[in-house]
């Protein structure tokens, strides 16, 4: 169960990396957009990313 965790961890980490490392400009326009959002806005990106994550977790296997 350990070794899927840490695939897991690594391949979000090799994703969530792709973006600054491709266009760092655009990187930066992503964090100005999201700082100018309200804490409910940047709370319901995140609660629709945690679901996603879930259904897909859930419906894979």
């Amino acid at each position: 169960m350990s070794d899927l965790l840490f695939g897991a961890l690594a391949l979000m980490l090799i994703i969530e990396g792709l973006l600054p490392f491709i266009s760092p400009a655009a990187w930066r326009q992503v964090f100005a957009r999201v700082l100018a959002m309200s804490d409910g806005q940047i709370r319901f990106i995140g609660l629709s990313s945690m679901l996603a994550g879930l259904l897909l977790f859930l419906f894979w296997r």
